[in-house]
């Protein structure tokens, strides 16, 4: 992506502000965001840190952007790839609100703690690398980190006044209330507890302190801490300065014949591997009989090694082709070695895929056991972009790769996990194929989107809960309860919740 030159807005006119360390140029536009940035910080601290990663941050991600997008503008949204990753992250923030699987949200808020920064840094034009470069990351971490950094004077700069003379009153006034409220909040119970006539007289102010106040000044103590960190970053994006070295370093070439070794050694081992494993999927529960192994055991052995194995597998095959110089027969033998290896890894995958299926028609589906489905088709599809990379060497690979992988994590939100997970643990038990039905982990293990399901079964089965036992249609309903609550909250509802507290009705 090529740097945008960031021009100030028309309408104010910059006035540097001078600083010992640095000048910034502030205007208008920046001392009308500054408490925007500070309501935001709050906003983050009432969410995210209060409740963790639920619709509160959804809210925070939208405003977020409003936030960026108005240091930065809506020019640099005319390049495609900030454009896509601009939907991929409101896609991830929304689906905080929509699901209530924490296993999903953990792993989002994982992802837009990397997103986020790297889309907001992009956006500001002084990236020189291109996105689908893997060196782009660390470019970009510097960049974030000099934002967070390098510009804390920014906020303070901002409550310069324009003339050049320090409006003194604004922060005196600020930092007096905050001191202000505290004083009362740790003042007010020590001497109530020293007159009881006092306390009595003040005990519903104590009791509001308490319920309010209090926390509502620690909210505000951490976005006041957060918000010269966050308003330097957003400045940064404003007024980008690229790092002095950005060009990514070359990598070294190496004699092909240091990888052909490794290469044929894999290629025979796996060979071997699938050779024995083939007669174990052709020689069904006899053959394996005769070798003191029961069919049940062989079926759910292995597919999660299998799949670990074709991650290290990718990663050989792709340091190879990348290290190794592109001259002689040693590069020509390399590339043959290397498809190979990426054949016999996506018939790995397809017989941990099969062991897998034998392994579920017995036991049922987990949400493990779906996303190691997930996992092999992502994996499968990295093979086949490390394939066509053996075939093309120039194809840069990351270019598919990191877009598959966005694509494969958006998809599979738009898939009913834990719906189908209590479906098919439900009917393997009306049908008498399972004897028994963790209803625990469907109940506590996943989201409230199970509840549908499990309404199919006998309300009086008695199910284990903490320590002890109680009727299924009980804990249902105590389910039904806690969706209730999360749903009187805007910070924690979603429509999972929604849905199971019967506001879909």
């Amino acid at each position: 992506m090529e740097p945008f030159e960031n021009a100030l807005p028309a309408g104010g006119s910059a006035k540097p502000v001078q600083n010992p360390a640095q000048n910034y140029e502030i205007t208008r536009k920046e001392r009308l965001l500054l408490p925007c940035t500070l309501a935001f910080c709050v906003l983050l601290v009432n969410t995210l840190f209060t409740y963790g990663p639920t619709a509160g941050l959804t809210a925070a991600v939208f405003v977020w952007y409003a936030l960026v997008l108005s240091f930065t503008g809506s020019r640099p949204l005319l390049a495609r790839p900030n454009r896509i990753l601009l939907l991929a992250d409101l896609f991830l923030a929304l689906t905080l609100a929509l699901g209530s699987n924490w296993y999903f949200r953990l792993w989002d808020l994982l992802a837009l703690l990397v997103l986020l920064p790297v889309h907001a840094v992009g956006l500001s034009g002084a990236p020189r690398l291109p996105w689908y470069r893997p060196m782009m990351l660390w470019e970009r971490l510097c960049l974030l980190l000099s934002g967070l950094f390098g510009r804390l004077g920014a906020a303070f700069a901002a409550l310069a006044d324009p003339r050049g003379e320090k409006r003194r009153w604004v922060p005196s006034l600020l930092a007096g209330a905050v001191c202000a409220l505290a004083l009362l909040a740790v003042l007010l119970p020590i001497l109530a507890s020293a007159d009881a006539l006092f306390a009595a007289a003040t005990a519903d102010l104590q009791t509001w302190l308490q319920r309010h106040l209090s926390i509502a000044l620690w909210k505000l103590f951490w976005g006041l801490i957060l918000t010269p960190f966050l308003f330097g970053l957003l400045y940064s994006l404003r007024h980008p300065k690229p790092l002095k070295s950005a060009a990514a370093p070359a990598l070294p070439a190496a004699d092909a014949l240091l990888f052909l070794l490794v290469l044929a050694v894999l290629d025979a081992l796996y060979l071997l591997f699938l050779a024995v494993q083939s007669a174990g999927l052709f020689g069904g529960p006899d053959y394996l009989a005769q070798k003191n192994i029961s069919y049940a055991e062989w079926a759910r052995s292995g597919f999660f090694q299998m799949v670990g194995v074709t991650v290290v597998n990718l990663a050989v095959v792709m340091t190879a082709l990348s290290l190794s110089r592109r001259t002689g027969r040693s590069w020509a033998a390399l590339r043959v070695l290397a498809a190979l290896l990426v054949g016999e890894s996506l018939v790995l995958l397809a017989s941990a895929a099969w062991r897998m299926t034998l392994y579920v028609s017995a036991y049922g589906l987990s949400f493990k056991r779906c996303m190691t489905y997930w996992g092999m088709v992502m994996m499968a599809l990295f093979l086949l972009a490390a394939l066509w990379k053996v075939l093309r060497p120039d194809f840069g690979f990351c270019r598919l790769a990191f877009p598959l992988a966005l694509a494969g994590w958006l998809v599979i939100h738009c898939v009913p996990v834990d719906y189908l997970v209590a479906k098919n643990q439900v009917d393997h038990y009306l049908s008498g194929e399972s004897a028994v039905i963790d209803t625990g982990y469907l109940l506590y293990g996943l989201s409230y989107d199970t509840l549908s399901q499990l309404e199919r079964l006998d309300g009086s089965l008695i199910c284990r809960s903490g320590g002890g036992y109680q009727r299924l249609d009980i804990l249902l309903a105590a389910r039904r309860a806690d969706a209730q609550v999360e749903c009187a909250d805007w910070r924690t509802w979603s429509l999972s919740a929604w849905l199971a507290a019967g506001g879909g009705n």
